[in-house]
Protein backbone atom coordinates (compact mmCIF):
# COMPACT_ATOMS: atom_id res chain seq x y z
CA UNK A 1 0.00 0.00 0.00
CA UNK A 2 1.26 3.91 -1.00
CA UNK A 3 -0.26 6.56 0.54
CA UNK A 4 2.23 9.02 -0.84
CA UNK A 5 1.79 10.47 -4.70
CA UNK A 6 4.42 12.68 -6.95
CA UNK A 7 2.59 15.54 -8.10
CA UNK A 8 2.16 15.68 -11.75
CA UNK A 9 0.93 18.76 -13.90
CA UNK A 10 -2.71 20.62 -13.19
CA UNK A 11 -4.52 22.68 -15.56
CA UNK A 12 -3.32 25.89 -14.18
CA UNK A 13 0.35 25.03 -14.25
CA UNK A 14 0.07 25.11 -17.82
CA UNK A 15 -2.37 28.76 -17.62
CA UNK A 16 -4.98 26.67 -19.12
CA UNK A 17 -8.11 28.73 -16.83
CA UNK A 18 -11.37 26.95 -17.63
CA UNK A 19 -14.71 29.32 -17.92
CA UNK A 20 -15.41 32.82 -16.08
CA UNK A 21 -15.58 32.22 -12.57
CA UNK A 22 -11.93 32.81 -10.07
CA UNK A 23 -11.15 29.36 -8.63
CA UNK A 24 -10.34 29.11 -4.75
CA UNK A 25 -6.82 29.57 -3.55
CA UNK A 26 -6.16 25.68 -4.29
CA UNK A 27 -8.44 25.53 -7.62
CA UNK A 28 -9.73 21.66 -5.73
CA UNK A 29 -12.03 20.56 -3.14
CA UNK A 30 -10.40 21.48 -0.39
CA UNK A 31 -11.47 24.67 -0.57
CA UNK A 32 -14.53 24.10 0.72
CA UNK A 33 -14.25 24.16 4.66
CA UNK A 34 -14.24 20.87 6.71
CA UNK A 35 -13.97 18.76 3.19
CA UNK A 36 -10.92 16.31 3.36
CA UNK A 37 -9.90 13.77 0.92
CA UNK A 38 -7.44 10.77 1.80
CA UNK A 39 -5.87 8.16 -0.53
CA UNK A 40 -4.63 4.94 -0.13
CA UNK A 41 -2.53 3.07 -3.18
CA UNK A 42 -2.73 -0.77 -3.72
CA UNK A 43 0.48 -1.46 -6.58
CA UNK A 44 1.51 -4.68 -6.44
CA UNK A 45 3.99 -6.67 -9.26
CA UNK A 46 3.40 -9.86 -7.91
CA UNK A 47 2.83 -13.20 -9.83
CA UNK A 48 -0.96 -14.66 -9.86
CA UNK A 49 -1.96 -17.16 -7.24
CA UNK A 50 -1.08 -19.15 -4.98
CA UNK A 51 3.23 -17.42 -5.67
CA UNK A 52 1.35 -14.07 -5.21
CA UNK A 53 -1.93 -11.65 -5.50
CA UNK A 54 -1.47 -10.47 -9.15
CA UNK A 55 -0.65 -7.18 -10.52
CA UNK A 56 -2.84 -4.48 -8.60
CA UNK A 57 -3.22 -0.88 -9.73
CA UNK A 58 -6.17 0.40 -7.32
CA UNK A 59 -7.04 1.44 -4.14
CA UNK A 60 -9.95 3.65 -2.19
CA UNK A 61 -9.99 7.69 -2.18
CA UNK A 62 -12.62 9.01 0.83
CA UNK A 63 -14.06 12.15 0.75
CA UNK A 64 -15.39 13.51 4.00
CA UNK A 65 -17.65 16.02 4.80
CA UNK A 66 -15.97 16.89 8.57
CA UNK A 67 -17.65 15.62 12.14
CA UNK A 68 -19.87 12.69 12.50
CA UNK A 69 -22.36 12.31 9.66
CA UNK A 70 -23.98 9.95 11.27
CA UNK A 71 -24.38 12.47 14.25
CA UNK A 72 -24.89 15.44 11.64
CA UNK A 73 -25.68 14.17 8.22
CA UNK A 74 -25.13 16.39 5.54
CA UNK A 75 -27.99 17.50 2.62
CA UNK A 76 -27.45 15.46 -0.54
CA UNK A 77 -28.75 14.66 -3.92
CA UNK A 78 -28.18 12.58 -6.68
CA UNK A 79 -28.50 12.10 -10.47
CA UNK A 80 -27.23 9.82 -13.12
CA UNK A 81 -26.29 10.36 -16.69
CA UNK A 82 -25.45 6.90 -17.77
CA UNK A 83 -26.24 4.15 -15.34
CA UNK A 84 -23.85 1.33 -16.43
CA UNK A 85 -22.54 1.83 -13.06
CA UNK A 86 -22.96 1.44 -8.93
CA UNK A 87 -23.14 3.73 -6.04
CA UNK A 88 -24.44 1.88 -2.83
CA UNK A 89 -26.30 4.65 -0.75
CA UNK A 90 -27.99 6.26 -3.69
CA UNK A 91 -31.20 6.00 -3.45
CA UNK A 92 -31.51 6.33 0.33
CA UNK A 93 -29.47 9.89 0.12
CA UNK A 94 -32.05 10.70 -2.87
CA UNK A 95 -35.42 9.32 -0.74
CA UNK A 96 -34.41 11.03 2.31
CA UNK A 97 -32.20 14.36 1.11
CA UNK A 98 -29.30 13.67 3.35
CA UNK A 99 -25.85 11.54 2.76
CA UNK A 100 -24.62 10.01 6.54
CA UNK A 101 -21.00 8.68 5.27
CA UNK A 102 -18.19 10.20 4.27
CA UNK A 103 -17.91 8.98 0.17
CA UNK A 104 -15.67 5.90 -0.64
CA UNK A 105 -14.46 5.68 -4.57
CA UNK A 106 -12.51 1.84 -5.43
CA UNK A 107 -12.96 -0.12 -8.23
CA UNK A 108 -16.19 -2.04 -9.48
CA UNK A 109 -15.23 -5.31 -8.24
CA UNK A 110 -13.71 -4.05 -4.80
CA UNK A 111 -17.28 -2.42 -3.88
CA UNK A 112 -18.57 -5.40 -1.74
CA UNK A 113 -15.11 -4.66 0.79
CA UNK A 114 -15.23 -0.89 1.18
CA UNK A 115 -18.57 -1.18 1.83
CA UNK A 116 -18.06 -3.74 4.54
CA UNK A 117 -14.84 -2.07 6.26
CA UNK A 118 -16.79 1.32 5.57
CA UNK A 119 -19.43 -0.15 7.88
CA UNK A 120 -16.87 -1.84 10.50
CA UNK A 121 -14.54 1.40 10.71
CA UNK A 122 -18.08 3.94 11.06
CA UNK A 123 -19.22 1.08 13.89
CA UNK A 124 -16.61 1.14 16.02
CA UNK A 125 -16.61 5.31 15.79
CA UNK A 126 -19.98 5.26 17.06
CA UNK A 127 -21.73 3.06 19.13
CA UNK A 128 -25.25 4.26 17.85
CA UNK A 129 -24.70 2.81 14.46
CA UNK A 130 -26.17 -0.33 13.84
CA UNK A 131 -28.07 0.05 17.49
CA UNK A 132 -30.16 3.51 17.23
CA UNK A 133 -30.24 3.51 13.56
CA UNK A 134 -28.23 1.01 10.73
CA UNK A 135 -26.09 3.22 7.36
CA UNK A 136 -25.83 2.72 3.94
CA UNK A 137 -22.07 3.64 3.06
CA UNK A 138 -21.71 5.44 0.30
CA UNK A 139 -19.70 3.38 -1.99
CA UNK A 140 -18.92 4.39 -5.67
CA UNK A 141 -16.47 3.17 -8.27
CA UNK A 142 -15.10 2.72 -11.68
CA UNK A 143 -13.71 -0.63 -13.52
CA UNK A 144 -10.19 -0.30 -13.87
CA UNK A 145 -9.60 -3.64 -14.98
CA UNK A 146 -7.68 -2.96 -18.14
CA UNK A 147 -4.77 -2.23 -15.64
CA UNK A 148 -5.45 -3.90 -12.57
CA UNK A 149 -6.37 -7.68 -12.09
CA UNK A 150 -9.81 -7.34 -11.13
CA UNK A 151 -9.85 -11.92 -10.44
CA UNK A 152 -8.14 -10.89 -7.30
CA UNK A 153 -9.53 -9.19 -3.88
CA UNK A 154 -7.06 -6.35 -3.78
CA UNK A 155 -8.58 -4.00 -1.74
CA UNK A 156 -9.18 -5.01 2.14
CA UNK A 157 -9.88 -3.22 5.61
CA UNK A 158 -6.63 -1.85 5.93
CA UNK A 159 -6.26 0.40 2.94
CA UNK A 160 -10.08 1.62 3.67
CA UNK A 161 -8.96 2.53 7.11
CA UNK A 162 -5.91 4.45 6.20
CA UNK A 163 -7.46 6.88 3.48
CA UNK A 164 -10.60 7.29 5.68
CA UNK A 165 -7.96 8.68 7.92
CA UNK A 166 -6.07 10.51 5.66
CA UNK A 167 -9.44 12.05 4.75
CA UNK A 168 -10.10 12.96 8.44
CA UNK A 169 -7.19 14.32 8.96
CA UNK A 170 -7.13 16.63 5.27
CA UNK A 171 -10.31 17.98 6.66
CA UNK A 172 -9.96 18.84 10.57
CA UNK A 173 -6.38 20.23 9.50
CA UNK A 174 -7.90 22.71 6.94
CA UNK A 175 -5.26 22.12 4.25
CA UNK A 176 -4.70 24.64 2.21
CA UNK A 177 -3.05 22.34 -0.18
CA UNK A 178 -5.03 20.42 -3.67
CA UNK A 179 -5.11 16.62 -2.74
CA UNK A 180 -2.88 14.43 -4.90
CA UNK A 181 -4.74 13.31 -8.11
CA UNK A 182 -3.79 11.24 -11.23
CA UNK A 183 -3.30 7.90 -10.33
CA UNK A 184 -3.25 7.61 -6.86
CA UNK A 185 -5.98 5.94 -4.51
CA UNK A 186 -9.08 4.95 -6.48
CA UNK A 187 -7.99 6.59 -9.27
CA UNK A 188 -4.45 4.67 -10.03
CA UNK A 189 -6.11 2.08 -12.26
CA UNK A 190 -8.44 4.58 -14.18
CA UNK A 191 -8.17 5.74 -17.61
CA UNK A 192 -9.83 9.12 -19.90
CA UNK A 193 -10.19 9.61 -23.34
CA UNK A 194 -6.84 7.63 -24.32
CA UNK A 195 -4.76 8.42 -21.93
CA UNK A 196 -4.45 8.00 -17.98
CA UNK A 197 -7.39 9.05 -15.84
CA UNK A 198 -7.76 9.00 -12.16
CA UNK A 199 -8.91 11.68 -9.67
CA UNK A 200 -9.32 15.06 -10.29
CA UNK A 201 -10.47 18.21 -8.43
CA UNK A 202 -10.99 21.90 -8.71
CA UNK A 203 -13.44 24.83 -7.62
CA UNK A 204 -15.05 27.90 -8.27
CA UNK A 205 -15.82 30.86 -5.63
CA UNK A 206 -18.74 32.83 -6.14
CA UNK A 207 -20.38 36.28 -5.65
CA UNK A 208 -21.90 35.35 -2.81
CA UNK A 209 -18.92 34.34 -0.99
CA UNK A 210 -19.65 30.65 -1.09
CA UNK A 211 -17.58 27.45 -2.84
CA UNK A 212 -18.22 24.85 -5.04
CA UNK A 213 -15.97 22.14 -5.11
CA UNK A 214 -15.28 19.07 -7.09
CA UNK A 215 -13.61 15.98 -7.20
CA UNK A 216 -14.06 13.35 -9.59
CA UNK A 217 -12.67 9.92 -10.95
CA UNK A 218 -12.66 9.86 -14.47
CA UNK A 219 -12.40 6.93 -16.09
CA UNK A 220 -14.61 7.26 -19.89
CA UNK A 221 -13.82 8.21 -23.54
CA UNK A 222 -11.78 8.30 -26.32
CA UNK A 223 -8.74 9.96 -27.33
CA UNK A 224 -10.51 11.49 -30.78
CA UNK A 225 -13.03 13.50 -28.40
CA UNK A 226 -10.66 14.54 -25.95
CA UNK A 227 -10.92 18.24 -25.98
CA UNK A 228 -8.93 20.91 -23.69
CA UNK A 229 -11.11 24.37 -22.79
CA UNK A 230 -12.84 23.97 -26.53
CA UNK A 231 -9.35 23.24 -28.43
CA UNK A 232 -9.76 19.54 -30.06
CA UNK A 233 -6.77 18.05 -28.30
CA UNK A 234 -6.82 14.43 -29.07
CA UNK A 235 -7.86 14.78 -32.65
CA UNK A 236 -4.63 17.38 -33.68
CA UNK A 237 -2.19 15.30 -31.63
CA UNK A 238 0.63 13.76 -33.05
CA UNK A 239 0.16 10.05 -33.69
CA UNK A 240 3.27 9.46 -31.26
CA UNK A 241 2.95 11.99 -28.56
CA UNK A 242 1.73 10.78 -25.48
CA UNK A 243 2.04 6.84 -26.28
CA UNK A 244 3.66 4.19 -24.81
CA UNK A 245 6.76 2.50 -25.98
CA UNK A 246 6.15 -0.16 -28.51
CA UNK A 247 4.71 -3.02 -28.11
CA UNK A 248 2.53 -1.52 -25.30
CA UNK A 249 -1.49 -2.20 -24.94
CA UNK A 250 -3.34 1.09 -25.49
CA UNK A 251 -6.37 1.29 -24.42
CA UNK A 252 -9.02 0.75 -26.81
CA UNK A 253 -6.77 -1.43 -29.03
CA UNK A 254 -7.57 -5.44 -29.34
CA UNK A 255 -4.55 -7.31 -28.33
CA UNK A 256 -5.12 -10.99 -28.92
CA UNK A 257 -2.48 -13.65 -27.24
CA UNK A 258 -2.37 -17.83 -27.92
CA UNK A 259 -5.17 -19.29 -26.33
CA UNK A 260 -6.47 -16.11 -24.95
CA UNK A 261 -9.37 -13.62 -26.24
CA UNK A 262 -8.77 -9.58 -26.98
CA UNK A 263 -7.73 -6.74 -24.47
CA UNK A 264 -10.33 -4.26 -24.40
CA UNK A 265 -11.32 -1.79 -22.04
CA UNK A 266 -15.05 -0.63 -21.29
CA UNK A 267 -16.77 2.23 -22.58
CA UNK A 268 -15.71 3.74 -19.19
CA UNK A 269 -17.01 5.48 -16.14
CA UNK A 270 -16.94 8.99 -14.43
CA UNK A 271 -17.84 9.76 -10.35
CA UNK A 272 -18.28 13.18 -9.98
CA UNK A 273 -18.60 14.69 -6.28
CA UNK A 274 -19.35 17.88 -6.21
CA UNK A 275 -19.38 19.83 -2.65
CA UNK A 276 -20.18 23.42 -1.42
CA UNK A 277 -20.70 25.35 2.02
CA UNK A 278 -23.43 27.44 0.53
CA UNK A 279 -27.39 26.68 2.32
CA UNK A 280 -28.91 24.10 -0.39
CA UNK A 281 -31.51 21.70 -0.20
CA UNK A 282 -31.67 18.71 -0.86
CA UNK A 283 -33.78 19.27 -4.35
CA UNK A 284 -31.17 21.83 -5.28
CA UNK A 285 -28.45 19.13 -4.64
CA UNK A 286 -29.81 17.07 -7.04
CA UNK A 287 -30.06 20.34 -9.81
CA UNK A 288 -26.21 21.04 -8.50
CA UNK A 289 -25.40 17.39 -9.30
CA UNK A 290 -26.86 17.20 -12.27
CA UNK A 291 -24.94 20.09 -14.10
CA UNK A 292 -22.13 17.55 -13.69
CA UNK A 293 -22.65 16.13 -16.86
CA UNK A 294 -22.35 19.26 -18.85
CA UNK A 295 -18.97 19.48 -18.02
CA UNK A 296 -18.07 16.00 -19.01
CA UNK A 297 -19.36 17.08 -21.87
CA UNK A 298 -16.94 19.73 -22.15
CA UNK A 299 -14.35 16.98 -22.31
CA UNK A 300 -15.44 14.68 -24.76
CA UNK A 301 -18.11 12.29 -22.79
CA UNK A 302 -21.08 11.15 -24.76
CA UNK A 303 -22.18 9.31 -21.94
CA UNK A 304 -21.71 6.02 -23.87
CA UNK A 305 -24.44 2.86 -23.56
CA UNK A 306 -21.97 1.07 -21.16
CA UNK A 307 -20.67 4.02 -18.91
CA UNK A 308 -21.63 4.81 -15.75
CA UNK A 309 -21.52 8.52 -15.24
CA UNK A 310 -23.10 9.03 -11.69
CA UNK A 311 -23.16 12.50 -9.62
CA UNK A 312 -24.09 13.30 -6.21
CA UNK A 313 -23.75 17.37 -4.59
CA UNK A 314 -23.40 17.97 -0.85
CA UNK A 315 -24.45 20.86 0.83
CA UNK A 316 -22.87 22.12 4.18
CA UNK A 317 -24.75 25.19 4.95
CA UNK A 318 -28.17 23.70 5.76
CA UNK A 319 -26.31 21.02 8.04
CA UNK A 320 -28.33 20.10 11.32
CA UNK A 321 -28.15 17.29 14.13
CA UNK A 322 -29.50 14.32 13.19
CA UNK A 323 -33.33 14.45 13.85
CA UNK A 324 -33.33 18.22 14.33
CA UNK A 325 -34.91 21.11 12.16
CA UNK A 326 -32.42 22.54 9.61
CA UNK A 327 -31.38 25.97 10.62
CA UNK A 328 -32.78 28.82 10.07
CA UNK A 329 -31.32 30.06 6.91
CA UNK A 330 -32.82 30.87 4.10
CA UNK A 331 -32.03 28.40 1.43
CA UNK A 332 -30.30 29.11 -2.26
CA UNK A 333 -32.74 27.92 -5.10
CA UNK A 334 -34.51 29.40 -8.16
CA UNK A 335 -32.82 31.89 -10.13
CA UNK A 336 -29.84 32.17 -7.77
CA UNK A 337 -28.68 28.51 -8.35
CA UNK A 338 -27.29 29.47 -11.86
CA UNK A 339 -24.15 30.44 -10.55
CA UNK A 340 -23.89 27.24 -8.55
CA UNK A 341 -24.72 25.31 -11.89
CA UNK A 342 -22.06 27.69 -13.48
CA UNK A 343 -19.62 26.40 -10.82
CA UNK A 344 -20.30 22.94 -11.54
CA UNK A 345 -19.71 22.87 -15.01
CA UNK A 346 -16.51 24.78 -15.15
CA UNK A 347 -15.02 23.13 -12.02
CA UNK A 348 -16.11 19.28 -13.58
CA UNK A 349 -14.34 20.49 -17.01
CA UNK A 350 -11.06 21.37 -15.11
CA UNK A 351 -10.92 18.73 -12.58
CA UNK A 352 -11.18 15.96 -15.54
CA UNK A 353 -8.29 17.44 -17.35
CA UNK A 354 -6.37 17.94 -13.63
CA UNK A 355 -7.22 14.15 -13.93
CA UNK A 356 -5.46 13.60 -16.96
CA UNK A 357 -2.37 15.81 -16.34
CA UNK A 358 -1.26 14.94 -12.94
CA UNK A 359 -1.29 10.87 -14.30
CA UNK A 360 2.27 9.61 -15.15
CA UNK A 361 2.16 6.74 -17.75
CA UNK A 362 0.91 3.41 -16.35
CA UNK A 363 1.77 -0.30 -17.46
CA UNK A 364 -0.42 -2.66 -15.83
CA UNK A 365 -2.05 -6.36 -15.98
CA UNK A 366 -0.42 -8.67 -19.18
CA UNK A 367 1.11 -5.35 -20.09
CA UNK A 368 -1.78 -3.43 -20.70
CA UNK A 369 -0.43 0.45 -20.88
CA UNK A 370 -2.36 3.91 -20.01
CA UNK A 371 -0.20 6.66 -21.91
CA UNK A 372 0.36 9.72 -19.59
CA UNK A 373 -1.32 12.91 -21.40
CA UNK A 374 1.24 14.70 -23.03
CA UNK A 375 1.34 17.75 -21.16
CA UNK A 376 4.05 20.07 -23.18
CA UNK A 377 2.24 19.17 -26.16
CA UNK A 378 -1.23 20.28 -25.29
CA UNK A 379 0.34 23.74 -23.89
CA UNK A 380 1.74 24.30 -27.22
CA UNK A 381 -1.91 23.19 -29.11
CA UNK A 382 -3.93 25.25 -26.82
CA UNK A 383 -1.16 28.47 -27.03
CA UNK A 384 -1.35 27.81 -30.95
CA UNK A 385 -5.06 27.83 -30.83
CA UNK A 386 -5.03 31.13 -28.54
CA UNK A 387 -6.18 29.62 -25.61
CA UNK A 388 -2.80 30.45 -23.43
CA UNK A 389 -0.45 33.02 -24.14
Amino acid sequence: MRLAHDRGYRARDLGIKVGILPAGPTASIADVPGFGVGHATVWRDEPPPPDGRGVARTGVTVIDAGGSMFRRPVPAGGAVLNGAGECTGFLSAAEWGLAETPVFLTSTMQVGRVYDAACELLMAEDDGIGSDDVIIPIVAECDDSFLSDARRMQVGKAEVAAALAAARTAGAAGLREPPAEGAVGAGTGMSCLGFKGGIGSSSRLLPSGHTVGVLLMSNFGDRDRLTVDGVPVGRLLAAGDGQAEPGARRPGQVVHQPGQPGVRPGPGSCIVLAVTDAPLDAASCTRLARRAGLGLARTGSTGRHGSGEIFLAMATGLRAERGTPRPAVPPVSGGALSQYFDAVVEATEEAVLNSMLAAPTVTGRDGNCSPGLPAAAVRDLLRAAGRIG
